[in-house]
């Protein structure tokens, strides 16, 4: 692998992602390239749903996901490998910042977890199969531990 390992997690999910995290880690280290970990938060933009939030809200929503992210992955993988970790905050929808981002780093491998699929997600797709369907890089799938 010459690229990056991108490890896409979801900061609204707990420590449900831990285990992709140190999945990602393990894989980065074995090719020994970079490991980058991106939460992507929503814009609400124009839509109607912004009116409702004040002016700061977007730049509160990622300081604090900045927060949770570098927690996460602190309890992840520890302190010392997470001071090496590139910490991506994106805004949009998850699935294309996530195939943006990976572009942009020239990642070649993105790393996601597979959730407990809702209903809609069957009619719509979860995030982690759109990733899967349009990257150009190749995608790992971490399922969760029955």
């Amino acid at each position: 692998m010459s690229g990056s390992v991108l490890c896409a997690v979801d900061i609204s999910n707990g420590t449900d992602d831990i285990p992709t995290i140190q999945r990602a880690a393990k894989l980065a280290d074995l090719d020994g390239v970079q490991l980058d970990v991106i939460a992507v938060v929503p814009d609400f933009g124009l839509s109607p749903v912004a009116t409702f939030f004040s002016e700061s809200h977007h730049e509160e929503m990622v300081n604090q996901a900045k927060v949770l992210l570098n927690n996460l992955v602190t309890q992840a993988i520890g302190p010392e490998a997470n001071a090496k970790v590139r910490h991506v905050i994106s805004t949009g929808r998850a699935y294309e910042e996530v195939i943006k981002t990976a572009e942009v780093s020239g990642a070649s491998l993105i790393v996601v977890g597979a959730h407990k699929a809702d209903l809609e997600d069957y009619l719509l797709g979860p995030n982690a199969s759109r990733i899967v369907r349009h990257s150009e890089c190749s995608v790992y799938v971490v399922r969760p531990e029955s």
